[in-house]
C-alpha cells in the first residue's frame, strides 16, 4: 500500500477521498478457521496499533489469513510457464552421486541453467508479465487476487534459487561465484514483487520460499529432491513443514498478544494476565514442533546439509558504486514468530536494519515494531503486577530452553561431512574461507551468535 500511495501521490488534491480509500489499512477478510480471532483483531484495529498492524499483515500479505494463503492452482496465464518450467526441470537438479570433479560439476550447472534459460525464453512473455504486475502495483485487483500474487511470488523466488545453484547438493563451484547473471525472465518480475513486500534483496526469503510454498490443502508445491530417496524426501518435507506449523500455531499467540496489550492498556490487568497465561501454555506446544521434529529420526543428519539446506542459500551479489554487495539466503532469524516473541518481551532484535529491509517483509517488520512499542513488560509495577511479571518470566524461560536446545542441535547437522561443498549456512552464506582452520573455526561466528542471543534472552 505504501507503494500505491507513492504512485498516486500527485492525485492527492483532486481525489483526496479516493486516495484515503487506497491508503487506509484494509480489514482482514473473514474467510478462514481463524475467523473469530480475525474478527477480534479487526474490532481493535481502529484503536490499537498492534491490532492494526496484525490486521494489515493478514489482509495484505496473508490474503485474508495467517499463515498466508497462496493460490498455486490459479496462476494468471502469463505466469503459468514459470511453474511448468520449475516442475519440468527440478527432477534433474538433484543427484544421488555428487562428485568432487570440478569440470563435471561445472558442466552439470551449465546444463541446468542452459535448459532453464532456453525454456524461459521460449515460453515466457515478459511484456505480459510486467503489464500484469504493473496493474496489481497500481491497485488493480482484476488481473489476479492477493493469493494468486502470493503464489507468483513464491514461484519466481524458487525459480531464482534453482537457477542460482543449478545442482543439489550445492558444490564449491557455485559457492565460489560472486556475481551471477539471471535470465531476463527471472529478473524482470522480481523488483515488482519485492517492492510489494517492501524488500530489497535479490534472494528469496522465509515468506516467499517457505510459507507461500503450500497450497490451500497444505501440500507443498515446489519440492527440491523429487527423485531422491525416501530418507531425503522425508527430511525435506518435515524440515520445511516445521516452519509452516510454527506460524499456524503462532497465529493464536499473536491474537493473545493483542488481547494482552489491549486489556492492560485499558486497566484490565486480570484479563491481561489471563491472556498472558494462554500465551505461555501455547508457547510450550509451539516449541514442541521443533523438539519433536528436529531430530535424526525425523530429519536425518546424513542428508540435511547436502540435500535440504543448500537450496535456500544465496551468496552472490553485485557491484554497487565500486563495492561488492552480497546477499544471503534464508535464516531461522527471519521467522516472524520468534521476532514477535522477542518484541513482546521487550528484547532487542538480532538483525540489523539493512537485513530487516532485505529479508523481512515490511508488514512483518511493522508488526514487530508495534509489539515492541506497546510491550507491557517494562510498565509492570513490582508490587502490583507480580503475577504478570512471573508469567513473563515463564515465557523467557521457555525461550531460553529453546535457544539452548537449538544451539546444541544445530551443530551436528552443520558439521556432517559434505566434501563437495564449503562450510555454509543458508542465512550466513559461506563460512569457510582460506583463513579458516577447519569446522571449529568456521562455525565459531555462528555459535557465538547463538550464544549471544541466548544470553540476551532475559
Amino acid at each position: 500500500m505504501a507503494l500505491i500511495t507513492l504512485l498516486l501521490s500527485f492525485l492527492v488534491v483532486a481525489t483526496g477521498a479516493a486516495l484515503w480509500a487506497l491508503r487506509r489499512p484494509e480489514k482482514a477478510q473473514i474467510n478462514s478457521k481463524n475467523s473469530d480471532k480475525i474478527r477480534d483483531i479487526n474490532k481493535y484495529a481502529s484503536r490499537n496499533e498492534v491490532a492494526s498492524a496484525l490486521s494489515r499483515l493478514i489482509s495484505e500479505d496473508g490474503a485474508g489469513d495467517w499463515p498466508p494463503r497462496s493460490a498455486h492452482h490459479d496462476l494468471p496465464s502469463c505466469f503459468q510457464p514459470y511453474q511448468d518450467i520449475y516442475l519440468e526441470l527440478i527432477p534433474n537438479m538433484s543427484t544421488a552421486h555428487p562428485t568432487l570433479d570440478d569440470e563435471a560439476n561445472g558442466n552439470r550447472m551449465a546444463e541446468f541453467r542452459g535448459s532453464m534459460s532456453k525454456l524461459l525464453a521460449q515460453r515466457v512473455n515478459i511484456p505480459e508479465v510486467e503489464a500484469a504486475l504493473k496493474r496489481f502495483e497500481a491497485g488493480d485487483r482484476s488481473a489476479f487476487t492477493r493469493e494468486a500474487y502470493n503464489a507468483v511470488y513464491c514461484c519466481i523466488a524458487v525459480c531464482r534459487h534453482a537457477y542460482r545453484w543449478a545442482t543439489i547438493p550445492v558444490v564449491k563451484q557455485a559457492q565460489n561465484e560472486m556475481v551471477l547473471d539471471f535470465p531476463r525472465e527471472l529478473d524482470a518480475p522480481w523488483p515488482y514483487l519485492q517492492r510489494h513486500f517492501g524488500l530489497t534483496a535479490e534472494s528469496g526469503n522465509n515468506t516467499a520460499n517457505v510459507l507461500l510454498n503450500f497450497d490451500e490443502s497444505g501440500d507443498r508445491i515446489y519440492k527440491i529432491n523429487i527423485n531422491m530417496s525416501d530418507l531425503i524426501k522425508q527430511a525435506e518435507d518435515v524440515f520445511f513443514r516445521m516452519f509452516l506449523d510454527v506460524e499456524v500455531s503462532g497465529f493464536p499467540i499473536y491474537h493473545e498478544m493483542v488481547l494482552t496489550i489491549v486489556a492492560f492498556e485499558q486497566g484490565r490487568k486480570e484479563a491481561s494476565l489471563k491472556h498472558l497465561e494462554s500465551i505461555t501454555g501455547q508457547l510450550r506446544e509451539l516449541l514442541a514442533i521443533f523438539y519433536n521434529n528436529m531430530k535424526d529420526t525425523r530429519i536425518s543428519r546424513t542428508v540435511w546439509l547436502s540435500y535440504v539446506q543448500g537450496f535456500q542459500g544465496w551468496g552472490v551479489g553485485r557491484m554497487v558504486n565500486g563495492e561488492f554487495d552480497k546477499f544471503d539466503g534464508l535464516s531461522g532469524n527471519h521467522v516472524l514468530f520468534f521476532q514477535a516473541v522477542d518484541a513482546f518481551l521487550g528484547l532487542g532484535r538480532y538483525l540489523p536494519d539493512e537485513n530487516m529491509d532485505r529479508y523481512i517483509p515490511v508488514n512483518q517488520r511493522n508488526l514487530c515494531l508495534a509489539i515492541k512499542k506497546h510491550s507491557i513488560r517494562d510498565k509492570l509495577n513490582d508490587s502490583e503486577d507480580s503475577a504478570l511479571k512471573q508469567e513473563f518470566l515463564k515465557i523467557v524461560n521457555h525461550m531460553k530452553v529453546f535457544r539452548a536446545a537449538h544451539r546444541t542441535r544445530a551443530r551436528p547437522y552443520l558439521e556432517h561431512p559434505a566434501p563437495e561443498r564449503l562450510i555454509m549456512t543458508a542465512g550466513k552464506s559461506v563460512l569457510e574461507t582460506p583463513q579458516t582452520k577447519g569446522f571449529e573455526d568456521a562455525y565459531k561466528p555462528l555459535d557465538d551468535m547463538l550464544a549471544q542471543r541466548l544470553e540476551v534472552t532475559v
